[in-house]
């Protein structure tokens, strides 16, 4: 009885056997090279499919992959397969989100955000999806997928980054200087001034006068 109990426990941790009805390899136009994005495209086809039958579609060595349960109805199968071809014909142009594009062109949040604000990044309009499990919503900007595959072409991530350090560079210079004269001119105003200096001259010139008249006495 007790190998019976663990042989049960052992096959529903397997699970049922899975069988293999398509593969789908994606292009490298469609992917960019990023295993990020091939994921983001997994998700997309995802949502065109029955809830019952996205577990079905996973993405395996850059393919997606419809792996189906014993005993799945062969219309829903047929259905399912059916769906992924036709998504994946225009999937090419499917817009690059946020985190793909920072995967694809290796690049921070922070400096996607300095070239989307400064144009360098070319926008292709905003999307607005609600969050798993929470009631509100997110709106980010997309990208045109050729677009970024010319950014990534022509490697203008390494010339953007120079542009930027020889901006910083540029900006801290000014900054010092900015310092050094606001230093000066405080300096300047607690100084006294060359009209100050001879005024105060002139005092002590009289002030000594006084002290030869007060000695002859005329003051008494």
């Amino acid at each position: 009885m007790k190998d019976l109990f663990n042989a049960m426990t052992g096959r529903q941790k397997m699970g049922l056997a899975e069988t293999l009805i398509k593969e789908w390899t994606l292009p490298a136009a469609s992917t960019l090279g990023s295993s990020v994005r091939a994921k983001g495209i997994l998700l997309e086809v995802r949502t065109r499919l029955p809830l019952a039958a996205r577990k079905w579609l996973k993405v395996e060595a850059g393919a997606l992959v419809l792996r189906v349960a014993e005993g799945a109805d062969d219309d829903d199968i047929q259905s399912s397969s059916a769906k992924v071809s036709k998504t994946l014909e225009d999937i090419e142009g499917l817009p690059v989100i946020p985190r793909e594009v920072e995967d694809i062109l290796t690049i921070s949040a922070t400096e996607r955000h300095r070239w989307l604000k400064d144009g360098r990044l070319q926008t292709a309009g905003t999307r607005t999806v609600k969050l798993r499990g929470r009631a509100r919503k997110i709106t980010f900007h997309v990208f045109d997928p050729r677009h970024i595959e010319d950014v990534l072409d022509r490697d203008l991530v390494a010339v953007w980054r120079e542009e930027d350090a020889k901006t910083a560079a540029e900006n801290r210079r000014r900054a010092a200087g900015k310092a050094a004269l606001t230093k000066a001119r405080k300096t300047s105003r607690s100084d006294p001034s060359p009209t100050d200096n001879m005024r105060d001259e002139i005092s002590r010139q009289k002030l000594r006068g006084w002290e030869e008249f007060d000695s002859d006495g005329l003051l008494r």
